[in-house]
């Protein structure tokens, strides 16, 4: 089979698509012919630089879509044809940028009838970072005011219409451009933050979910009401930050998304219901891996950057 592996880290340049055996399922796994693979911010992150982990060579990447191939004993939930999706391993290695991937049963969920397998390879790691910042973490309610930072792009988009469906006020930030896009997905509010001060724009916000992190968790915590909640999407924090939400009397909850098949048959399940849909930026074949990269670390994308492994993909 085809996978994409690196032997060093670097540019986008240091991806490479070789060939090798196809895995096999171990008990309690199954075998997917991966048709779509999602790529993310923590994929080039992971290629750029040590400390995510700790060998050489290795494989990016997390979202899959794609079809059971073969299921090993201990399989109840998927038979050999069924279509799926999910985000195994994380944050071990998953190795989805490849023809096939293995991973136990229960890190994956039917894929939604109503979403391509594109769009179904763009929607799990995403996808579940916001669902599970919104609904597990945030628990948030209807009439909650919640502000997403970057709200345009794969978490966000998403995270917008996760949080309209729970029945909050929407309060997204992006550049004037991209406005008409949020209020397609049901944003109350839209914010240019490079225009004007985001949190003089706005305030008495319950959540704060921060695509950003960094110094943009920093510009946002004066929107919170006492006693709200921020969200980096990142998980990282540093001491400024914490000191700053308890100055402000905030609560800071640093978060990293887990494999969760519960999560993701509630976003299929969005998705049927006609309340989710999956943004395409762009699509490349696997073996333009590089050029995905690429145009992912430019941080100017609408919605998802997605690998199509396999051609029938597009149809």
């Amino acid at each position: 089979m085809r996978v994409v592996r690196q032997d060093v880290y670097g540019g986008p340049e240091v991806l490479r698509v070789v060939e090798v055996d196809d895995p096999e399922p171990g008990p309690t796994e199954v075998l997917v012919r991966v048709h779509a693979a999602g790529v993310n911010p923590v994929d080039w992150k992971v290629r750029a630089a040590p400390g995510f982990f700790d060998h050489t060579p290795f494989t990016v990447g997390w979202d899959v879509s794609g079809v059971v191939e073969a299921v090993a004993p201990g399989v109840t939930r998927f038979v050999p044809g069924d279509e799926l999706f999910g985000m195994p391993w994380f944050p071990r290695e998953a190795a989805a940028y490849a023809d096939y991937v293995t991973a136990p049963s229960r890190q994956f969920a039917r894929k939604p009838a109503a979403l391509t397998h594109l769009e179904a390879g763009g929607l799990p790691l995403a996808g579940l970072t916001a669902w599970q910042i919104l609904v597990d973490t945030a628990d948030v309610q209807p009439g909650q005011r919640v502000l997403i930072t970057a709200a345009a792009g794969g978490v966000g988009h998403l995270a917008v219409q996760i949080a309209k469906a729970r029945g909050a006020h929407v309060v997204g930030t992006a550049r004037a451009a991209k406005h008409d896009f949020l209020r397609e997905l049901g944003a109350d509010e839209v914010i240019d933050y490079t225009a004007v001060d985001v949190a003089a724009a706005t305030g008495d916000i319950d959540v704060v979910v921060d695509a950003l992190g960094g110094e943009s968790s920093l510009q946002v915590m004066p929107t919170l009401k006492p006693g709200g909640l921020l969200i980096p999407v990142t998980g990282g924090s540093d001491d400024e930050i914490e000191v700053a939400a308890r100055d402000q009397g905030v609560h800071l909850a640093l978060f990293l998304v887990e494999p969760d098949h519960v999560g993701l048959e509630a976003l299929a399940a969005l998705a049927d219901a006609g309340q989710l849909r999956v943004e395409i930026d762009a699509v490349f074949p696997l073996e333009q891996v590089a050029a995905a990269h690429e145009r992912g670390e430019t941080g100017r994308t609408r919605g998802k950057i997605v690998l199509a492994v396999d051609q029938t993909a597009l149809a």
